[in-house]
């Protein structure tokens, strides 16, 4: 049965609210996969390095490993991940795993279940393909060891609302919601919180963030690099499902929503106040692309539909909000790669005394980056030397200069999931929202355009925003997402 959306229940406010104990045993399905290689195993030395990691670690998987090569795996894997290893710090992590693996006839859960014998609270996170959730998930039901334990999943959650409400009709058949975390590795970065404390915490902005004097809002998520290696996995994605359901509207939730208050429930309420506030997206203000070259990449099939650019339009129908209009944009093989926020202000009214003239080309921008080169630029106007003109001017902040590298998402979330903290995972309501506003662009979706490597997706998306001052250009970052 659906949760009820309209209002928030008891069940809501319980799920979200559940903080600790914190858990005794970390089993993680999947570590020697590519997820685990590339992300889990360096957030697990990140935080043994940080003495956050204090219970025992079992890899799960299907390859019939031995102890040592096992081991020797997540060595590669953290030197591979960490710019700089510590050794002492790497075998205190490596004194902290082991391995369980076996074939489909093997019965694994039986062995985990006596490699588990003592813990209380174990954590499940399945670093696994989507389409195992249900199947690993029943498997440790059926052996009772989901009984009293937590349960981490990754994105996508379901392909579609339908999908997802069955997905989540059976897991909580298994595990109640508050003990069932969903993983969007955006929300873990420390860039994408700071969104809440440069609003919240600065008496600069909070006054000018509201339809007064907001002229529209811009998110831009661009990659330079294209699905090369993915093709099979990308072409029954798409960038919608990739990145706009789940990663750009929750930092749209985060950008537009109101000042929290309270306990640990407070972020997710007005999270989900600002999904339940916007109307569906409409297929007629969408533009979806397709990169040139697209379909010749392995495992992409022969005239895929699949699309790599996707821009539309959005709208928050509450007071704040109410005729600013939302730009959000995604593609792959674009200029640059980067991620960024933009609120444009409405410009200053012309003035003009003497032969003086306050007034220049470009927009009135507050650009919240949350890439690589996370930080802050405030577009402003000031005198041009020598002249009586105003000319643009950028003043800029970088996060990580002024105050210090931050953790990595996954290295926050699995500490999160540890502590038991449910503050940055998308409950199901939040899940049920995202697919609702996406689902029309899903069931009637805009005719493909191509676009050529190295665009700003195709012309029609230029368009979209010329009435608003056109998109702002990102900045470059290093990496990806």
């Amino acid at each position: 049965m659906e949760p009820d959306l309209r209002f928030l229940s008891a069940e809501y406010a319980t799920a979200i609210a559940e903080v600790g104990p914190p858990a005794d045993a970390l089993v993680v399905h999947g570590l020697t996969g590519d997820l685990g290689r590339r992300m889990t195993l360096p957030a697990l030395y990140r935080l043994t390095e940080r003495g956050l990691l204090t219970c025992p670690v079992i890899g799960v998987g299907r390859r019939p490993l031995r102890e040592d090569e096992f081991l020797a795996r997540a060595r590669r894997a953290v030197t591979e991940g960490v710019d700089e290893v510590d050794e002492s710090v790497l075998r205190a992590l490596l004194s902290q795993l082991r391995y369980i693996g076996g074939d489909a006839e093997d019965p694994i859960s039986h062995r985990l279940r006596d490699a588990l014998a003592g813990a209380t609270l174990p954590v499940f996170y399945l670093a696994t393909p989507p389409t195992m959730f249900r199947a690993v998930a029943e498997e440790l039901a059926a052996t009772g060891l989901l009984r009293d334990a937590r349960l981490v999943v990754e994105k996508p959650f379901g392909t579609d609302l339908h999908s997802a409400r069955e997905l989540n009709e059976r897991l909580t058949a298994l595990i109640p919601e508050h003990r069932l975390y969903r993983i969007d590795h955006f929300l873990g970065k420390e860039p994408v919180q700071d969104i809440m404390y440069l609003r919240f915490a600065n008496a600069l902005f909070e006054p000018l963030w509201h339809r007064e004097n907001v002229e529209s809002i811009q998110i831009t998520m661009a990659e330079s690099f294209g699905v090369e290696g993915r093709g099979a996995f990308y072409e029954g994605v798409g960038a919608i499902r990739d990145v706009v359901q789940n990663h750009l509207l929750q930092v749209l939730a985060l950008a537009a929503m109101e000042p929290p208050s309270g306990g640990a429930e407070a972020i997710p309420r007005r999270r989900l106040d600002v999904f339940r506030a916007m109307p569906a997206a409409d297929p007629a203000r969408a533009v979806r692309g397709q990169y040139e070259g697209y379909s010749d990449v392995d495992g992409v099939e022969p005239g895929s539909d699949t699309e790599t650019f996707v821009a539309l339009r959005l709208e928050i129908e509450n007071w704040r909000w109410a005729g600013v209009p939302i730009f959000v944009r995604a593609g792959k093989s674009l200029p640059v790669t980067a991620t960024e926020v933009v609120v444009r202000l409405q410009r200053a009214p012309r003035l003009r005394f003497g032969t003086h003239r306050l007034d220049s080309p470009g927009s009135d921008d507050i650009v919240l980056r949350v890439g690589r080169n996370a930080g802050v630029t405030i577009m402003v106007r000031a005198k041009t030397p020598g002249k009586q003109v105003a000319q643009p001017a950028s003043l800029h902040l970088d996060f990580a200069e002024e105050l210090g590298e931050p953790p990595g998402p996954y290295e926050r979330l699995l500490a999160d999931a540890l502590r038991g903290d449910r503050t940055l995972f998308p409950s199901w309501w939040a899940i049920a929202e995202t697919w609702r506003i996406v689902q029309p662009l899903l069931d009637a979706p805009p005719p493909l355009e191509t676009y050529a490597r190295g665009a700003w997706g195709p012309d029609s998306a230029e368009t979209m925003t010329a009435s608003h001052g056109g998109w702002r250009t990102p900045q470059a970052s290093h990496g990806a997402r």
